[in-house]
């Protein structure tokens, strides 16, 4: 019997482990070890471009192999990067460190939700998953904003050591993950790593067979194929029900103008004449306005989606004319809106796509939707970097 209360606390320990950070201010870090902005901006280039290369794969890896699994491996890449950058001497190094740190994203992304959503419905408690994405949401902006004042701990104690601290947090991490358990559901209800998921294609839309269940391989079927067929089968669930997908690309848009937004009130705020002892605070206190966000659209259960973007969107663009005024103390509350906002249409977004995902490509699908923001994002970023110039 699943002890669903065991399952969603350990997966928000997990969560709160792996936003709990020394290094969060990586970039103030290598400027500290004498990097230029331009090798700074290059390193993060091959970050982003080595996320975009495994979203998709590592998703489908996690519907094939286990999210439990894929939980694990990205705690261990993320300590793989942090090895690296402790022993860097060059660029060349630190590039290869931040493209195991993009790994290790791609590896969370998707993975826990899951594993969330699919543990809560095999006891029935899929309503409670609102809930759930709230409150990993909030944690993820609270930790955020504590790594976000530690940084002056990090520059102070040197990289090494914080990496080193990073590193111990991550054998943490995979402590409160081994025990979790690997759930699936398929037609007949809940599954686990070793039952059967062999009609989950065809309840996507998908002819032919299925992705084949957790850990086992077939000895007809390569991985190479399975892994094939199970992105197949997401292809084939997004052409059939449109909606996820615009919905996907609804969220995704509004949470690059607030992470855009947010990013350049780093360079901003100073600029219109903030002290630097308050950026620190004035940061944390952007990233509670997701905190409030999150909890806020938990009051919200009979708004609309159409309501719940078009308020989204208009808070949000609320928030970037805010940044015009040139004034640091509207211009941070303007980012605290934008948070807020940005926060509650994520949580009400993953709801809605969790109810509509099959079980067997769950993963899959949010790969896909994290794939379809990092795009928006390229193509945003270098307009954005003009507007807010």
């Amino acid at each position: 019997m699943l002890n669903i209360k065991k399952q969603i606390s350990r997966l928000y320990l997990s969560s709160m482990l792996g936003d709990l950070s020394l290094t969060g201010a990586w970039v103030a870090i290598l400027a500290a070890r004498g990097y230029s902005l331009v090798e700074i901006g290059f390193a993060e280039t091959v970050f982003h471009m080595t996320s975009l290369i495994f979203e998709i794969p590592s998703g489908v890896l996690a519907d094939l192999f286990g999210r439990k699994n894929m939980l694990i491996v990205s705690s261990i890449m993320r300590m793989v990067g942090n090895m690296i950058m402790i022993c860097s001497s060059n660029l060349f190094m630190v590039c290869i460190s931040l493209s195991f740190y993009a790994m290790s994203y791609n590896f969370l992304s998707g993975s826990g939700d899951a594993l969330a959503y699919d543990s809560l419905k095999a006891v029935e408690k899929e309503a409670y998953y609102e809930k759930y994405a709230s409150n990993q949401l909030m944690l993820h902006r609270f930790c955020g904003g504590l790594s976000t004042l530690c940084a002056g701990v990090a520059l102070f104690i040197g990289h090494k050591a914080a990496y080193g601290a990073d590193i111990a947090i991550g054998m943490v991490q995979i402590g409160a993950l081994i025990p979790l358990r690997e759930i699936w559901i398929g037609d007949g209800g809940m599954n686990e790593a070793d039952g059967s998921r062999e009609k989950e294609k065809e309840k996507a839309g998908f002819p032919g067979n299925a992705c084949k269940k957790a850990g086992k391989r077939t000895v007809t079927g390569s991985i190479r194929k399975e892994f094939i067929e199970c992105f197949a089968a997401s292809i084939y669930f997004l052409k059939r029900e449109k909606k996820a997908m615009l919905f996907m690309f609804c969220n995704s848009l509004v949470g690059a103008v607030d992470i855009l937004l947010l990013f350049f009130l780093q360079a901003k705020l100073p600029e219109a004449g903030m002290p630097g002892w308050a950026l620190g605070f004035a940061l944390f206190f952007m990233e509670m306005g997701g905190i409030l966000g999150a909890k806020a659209i938990l009051k919200c259960e009979k708004m609309r989606y159409g309501s719940v973007f078009a308020a989204a969107a208009l808070l949000v663009l609320l928030g970037v004319a805010a940044e015009r005024s040139g004034i640091y103390a509207v211009m941070t509350l303007g980012g605290f809106i934008s948070a807020l906002s940005d926060d509650a249409l994520q949580v009400r977004t993953n709801t809605v796509l969790q109810d509509m995902f099959p079980s067997g490509q769950r993963a899959t699908l949010i790969s896909i939707e994290s794939f379809t923001f990092s795009m928006i994002m390229i193509i945003m970023s270098p307009l954005a970097g003009i507007f807010f110039s």
